[in-house]
């Protein structure tokens, strides 16, 4: 297992033993995939992104930060008009939930409240926001495009490549 996913698990173990993770864990966010799920993935990919960078990055607040970015706790999908602009809004319910339930410093709280810039047009202030923000596109972008898409991308993007470069 990547060591970055048992670094998430820790920390996301202790955020269990008070929140309302089991919420997370029934409502699904895209696809076939729960929101729970989405965040633990958007955790890694933040930590991924961070060290392939080599960005200095305060783990811990990168980690709760990515973890609790979705915190909404209602299932968007479900026909009410209050979740018409969940896109918008969820941010700033994510984060009432997350104070509720927990202590957090100013950069969990700029990675919950500025993670879909830029649809919500204020951007984050700190580098561990900044990189929440593109881990949840990416995961997002890899959640909704079903693998066989995905594949007949890469596909034709490689075809596109190795003409570009072997066949001048």
């Amino acid at each position: 297992m990547q060591p970055q996913k048992d670094e998430v698990d820790v920390v996301m173990k202790e955020l269990e033993k008070t929140g309302r993770m089991e919420c997370m864990k029934q409502c699904i966010q895209h696809g076939d995939i729960s929101v729970y799920e989405h965040c633990v993935r958007v955790a890694v990919m933040s930590l991924v992104i961070a060290e392939l960078f080599k960005i200095t990055v305060d783990r811990r607040s990168l980690i709760v930060g990515a973890l609790l970015h979705d915190y909404f706790l209602y299932d968007w999908h479900e026909k009410d008009d209050s979740h018409k602009w969940h896109g918008f809004f969820h941010p700033s319910r994510a984060l009432e939930n997350a104070n509720e339930d927990y202590e957090l410093n100013e950069r969990q709280k700029n990675i919950i409240l500025r993670h879909m810039f830029p649809l919500t047009p204020v951007p984050p202030v700190c580098r561990e926001a900044w990189i929440v923000c593109l881990a949840d596109k990416v995961c997002a972008t890899e959640e909704t495009i079903k693998p066989l898409q995905l594949n007949l991308i890469r596909f034709l993007i490689s075809r596109r490549l190795f003409r570009m470069f072997y066949l001048r």
